[in-house]
């Protein structure tokens, strides 16, 4: 099985329209509400792969009635740590060009007995599974170490890590030597203090994310693909060109489909190319929408992966 942990969930509002432009108005044309959350976001992939998963996850307050409705709607096993404050609510507007504007809420501040509780759940439920995935922003109050502690639990009990997140959090975390780090060109920008903006500046960024401590590191680029390290190389993954709608979750569904493939055997290699194939196949949906799996399956027909120096 496959653990996802969402410490920083949200209620995703995502609205379309049919321009995004200053100074002048434009019309929506739908608005949609959703469960969101990096960890969420990979127990829907992972689920609608026909992998096995479990979504842990903080709910509080009115917000966090309507997250678990919706969360619970999608069909997978869910694990509810209840908060006092309100879950967050996330704004998406995206328009028929797939130019995307995101804006988060920070998130509740979590107590000292809450995140308590939190690590327990999870904790317990490491004993029924293989891999964890430490997925998104850590909300006010909690400690930039918690996953990093996270991670040092699970590797005595022999369960793999993903840590998928950004800031202190992703700092800390790296130094806990995770199975494996995902990371965006941004959030590896951030932790690097370092531009990318060519190919041999994105696999550099990969061997020295990997030299601070992670099992092997997926770099992922959007349209450009990914780049992975591990200690047997390195590797480019390059997806074929499509007309991305809303790229926005494609980070997501990259890594949800690199862990299942993983979970189900494959080498770090294929599992990049699945990661990478869910990853564009999803940036072609309209919304913040996740390719299925024959979808990413047609997509992964066309996904190059070539070595690197």
């Amino acid at each position: 099985m496959i653990l996802t942990l969402t410490i920083n969930p949200a209620i995703d509002h995502t609205v379309a329209a049919d321009r995004l432009v200053f100074e002048d108005r434009a019309y929506i044309l739908s608005s949609s509400d959703s469960a969101g959350g990096r960890g969420i976001n990979a127990a829907r992939v992972i689920h609608s792969f026909g992998g096995k998963t479990l979504a842990i996850l903080t709910s509080g307050g009115q917000s966090g009635a309507r997250l678990e409705a919706l969360v619970r709607a999608e069909g997978f096993p869910v694990e509810i740590a209840p908060i006092r404050n309100e879950i967050r609510t996330n704004l998406t507007i995206t328009d028929k060009q797939g130019l995307t504007v995101k804006l988060n809420e920070a998130g509740p501040a979590l107590d000292k007995r809450e995140l308590e509780r939190l690590e327990k759940i999870t904790v317990r439920q490491l004993d029924n599974t293989n891999w964890l995935m430490l997925c998104g922003s850590i909300p006010p109050g909690v400690p930039s170490d918690f996953y990093a502690r996270l991670i040092e639990t699970a590797r005595k009990k022999k369960v793999r890590t993903v840590l998928d997140t950004d800031g202190d959090a992703l700092q800390h975390g790296i130094e806990a030597k995770p199975t494996v780090l995902h990371a965006n060109q941004q959030e590896a920008e951030r932790l690097l203090d370092a531009a990318l903006l060519t190919r041999a500046h994105f696999v550099d960024a990969a061997q020295r994310l990997h030299g601070m401590g992670a099992g092997s590191v997926v770099l992922s680029l959007g349209s450009r693909g990914a780049v992975g390290a591990d200690g047997k190389g390195m590797l480019e993954a390059l997806p074929p060109r499509v007309d991305a709608v809303c790229p926005i979750g494609a980070g997501d569904a990259l890594a949800a489909a690199f862990t299942w493939a993983m979970s189900n055997r494959s080498t770090f290699e294929d599992a990049v190319r699945w990661g990478v194939a869910a990853g564009t196949a999803s940036a072609k949906l309209p919304g913040v929408s996740f390719a299925s799996l024959q979808e990413t399956e047609q997509v992964y027909k066309l996904v190059q992966v070539r070595a690197q120096q």
